[in-house]
């Protein structure tokens, strides 16, 4: 009986948080640990072998949010040894609509990595879906999930 109750538990348990003075609501698969910095913040858990996660930092000012989020996304894909792949579109709830803002899939050893950046002024945001498969419910439910709140 308790392998029955044990396989009808989700994987993914979602559940909204909104991490201090992040500025923003996000649901994660998870209950994210949350680790704070002056001007930056990171949001991250693991479920079903799987790595989710958003971070947050401040630009000096709103016109290097654009040059950040490029930065930003040319990290990960260099951490990963990979091109940056051409962006697709992101629309994420109270952003800057700034074109640098974007989401990108990267493949590569064994793992696929789905990241997302955006802004909100001099904010500056980046979502995080890492693991051995691509789970595109997952990522759009992370993704969907993202709003900017007024109150920081």
């Amino acid at each position: 009986m308790l392998g029955l109750l044990v396989a009808c538990q989700p994987a993914l348990n979602w559940r909204e948080v909104r991490p201090e003075k992040s500025g923003v609501a996000a649901v994660f698969p998870c209950k994210p640990e949350v680790e704070q910095r002056p001007g930056m913040g990171l949001a991250q858990c693991e479920a079903d072998g799987g790595r989710f996660s958003l971070s947050w930092a401040d630009a000096p000012e709103g016109s290097q949010a654009g040059p950040a989020l490029r930065a930003m996304a040319a990290a990960v894909a260099t951490k990963l040894g990979q091109p940056l792949p051409s962006p697709q579109r992101l629309v994420v709830a109270g952003m800057t609509p700034l074109p640098e803002a974007a989401q990108y899939r990267l493949n590569g050893g064994g793992s696929v990595t789905r990241v997302a950046v955006f802004s909100h002024g001099a904010r500056v945001y980046q979502a995080m879906m890492s693991g051995p498969k691509s789970d595109a419910a997952a990522w759009d439910s992370l993704i969907g999930g993202l709003r900017i709140e007024a109150a920081r």
